[in-house]
């Protein structure tokens, strides 16, 4: 997986405004079907990697793992996040790609 380039593409998502990051935020935009894909960090809490993976898995959405908090915060330009929503079918893609 190269960094950089899905990195890249990240902070391109977040300028359009197609991302969400959070994790009650990003539960709410699965729930409401809005969210084609969720990017949650290695190493995010186990009560919060098994909330949105259950809730990825019941309403079929895709989740891909990133490395850490730090570098998935630095992608959108903020803090550390544990858990980003992608809201766009073609980010959302490109983005499965690049993490496969």
């Amino acid at each position: 997986m190269n960094d950089k380039q899905w990195t890249s593409l990240l902070g391109l998502a977040n300028r359009a405004r197609k991302i969400i990051s959070g994790e009650e935020l990003s539960i709410k935009e699965i729930r409401s079907g809005k969210a084609k894909l969720i990017l949650l960090s290695k190493d995010a809490s186990q009560n919060t990697m098994k909330k949105i993976t259950d809730k990825c898995n019941s309403y079929h959405i895709p989740l891909k793992m990133v490395e850490n908090r730090h570098l998935l915060g630095q992608a959108i330009g903020k803090e550390a996040r544990v858990v980003v929503a992608v809201l766009d079918d073609g980010f959302a893609k490109k983005l499965e790609q690049l993490l496969d």
